[in-house]
């Protein structure tokens, strides 16, 4: 069994996985607008060029997005979860911390942390908490 987040934007979920999948060097496998779909009627004319679904991997991590559509934002800017990731290898666990920052907050900085490894908490430009950590 596996766990695949499910991430929800208000409008911007093109712009959000474009920089997740640049961020973690990965690429977009799957996106279907709301545009020619059966969901079309229900998003309305100001949602057809947003996104229905949409698919990102990157190596280990697969992440899951949509825009919701008026009157049906249940997930969108409130969620409580954080994503937590994991690298064995310190340059590519800097390098995808540092990309997720960009534009957005650093509430804990990557370091050594006491219970070994590295550690470090971001909350990227999109409102999505990442938690990175190695070995």
């Amino acid at each position: 069994m596996d766990v695949t987040p499910y991430l929800h934007f208000d409008g911007n979920c093109e712009e959000a996985i474009t920089f997740y999948a640049s961020a973690l060097d990965g690429s977009i496998e799957s996106l279907n607008r709301y545009g020619g779909s059966p969901l079309e009627a229900m998003a309305g004319e100001t949602h057809k060029d947003k996104i229905m679904h949409a698919t990102v991997v990157a190596g280990g991590v697969k992440l899951m997005a949509s825009d919701t559509v008026p009157g049906n934002e249940h997930g969108a800017g409130n969620a409580k979860v954080a994503l937590a990731l994991y690298s064995a290898d310190e340059a590519e666990a800097a390098k995808a911390f540092e990309a997720l920052a960009a534009g957005g907050e650093v509430t804990m900085p990557l370091q050594d942390v006491f219970w070994g490894g590295r550690f470090g908490m971001v909350t990227d430009r999109f409102g999505i908490r990442w938690l990175m950590s190695t070995p």
